[in-house]
């Protein structure tokens, strides 16, 4: 099951608290495609960015739809100049939001196993360019004194885990940046919010064959999850998607030996890799 066909409930959120103008990365599908139908809906311009062309045209396809503009630029975003390209694509108008949602874990293997420089384009995709689109964008915010950013994290992030020991890093990275970026942006009228999520039913992760009827296992839908995150934002600095909650709380354990171990158990049946301990 996926997000396609599924429509927002309606304009929930007040674009008026940010400008005409939202730019959204990863947002061809899943919960980037779905943060661009609730934005539409509200009346907010979008600029949609991400790799495949296809799917983000049809994402904008559906946009347009709710009587608003929508940009597309495909880019990889591991590159670091792709935030350059990103920040000449919307010169000419105000951006007030930037959801930064493309962030996926692009080269999985165990570190000593893993290729250096592919390592170095998930730091890439979830530090580098993250971070100069927020100093971009941001500035002009604080300038103006108002906007949001929003940058969309992973439970990931709370612990070490096998396979994703670059993944998880950076992810960390994420938040404890987004708090201190909270922080310093506060008292100008700019919301900041991490948006943490768990496990998601996303194309993406349907292609790589995650098994989502693990017993027990908490499974967000994307509509839910964006429509979460855009009431949460305002009230950051961190909000962790509500189905995933206590996994965030578990992971936090400060035996973090047991707390490793247990959640690695849980991830080799997510993704159907026997143990080998």
């Amino acid at each position: 099951m996926s997000d396609e066909g599924t429509q927002p409930d309606g304009p929930a959120f007040d674009t008026t608290k940010y400008g005409p103008w939202a730019v959204i990365t990863g947002g061809s599908e899943g919960v980037g495609a779905a943060f661009a139908r609730q934005l539409a809906a509200a009346g907010m311009h979008l600029l949609l960015v991400a790799r495949k062309t296809g799917p983000l045209e049809e994402t904008a396809r559906r946009c347009r739809e709710f009587g608003v503009q929508v940009r597309t630029l495909s880019t990889d975003l591991s590159d670091p100049s792709s935030a350059d390209t990103v920040a000449d694509a919307v010169s000419d108008v105000e951006v007030g939001l930037l959801i930064h949602n493309a962030g996926a874990n692009t080269h999985s293997a165990q570190f000593l196993d893993g290729d250096l420089a592919a390592f170095g384009k998930v730091i890439d995709l979830n530090v580098t360019t993250p971070l100069a689109l927020v100093h971009h964008f941001g500035a002009a915010m604080r300038s103006r004194r108002r906007g949001g950013i929003l940058l969309v994290g992973s439970v990931a992030g709370y612990l070490g885990s096998n396979r994703h020991t670059v993944y998880g890093g950076v992810k960390a990275f994420g938040r404890i940046f987004t708090e201190g970026l909270w922080l310093e942006l506060r008292d100008h009228d700019v919301d900041v919010l991490e948006l943490v999520l768990g496990v998601t039913r996303t194309p993406a992760m349907e292609r790589v064959g995650l098994n989502f009827d693990v017993p027990g296992m908490a499974v967000s839908e994307p509509e839910e999850v964006a429509r979460e995150g855009l009431a949460a934002l305002g009230h950051g600095p961190v909000h962790v998607v509500a189905k995933h909650a206590n996994v965030a709380l578990a992971h936090g354990d400060p035996d973090r030996a047991a707390t490793i171990l247990r959640t690695d158990e849980v991830m080799r049946k997510l993704i159907g890799q026997a143990s080998d301990r």
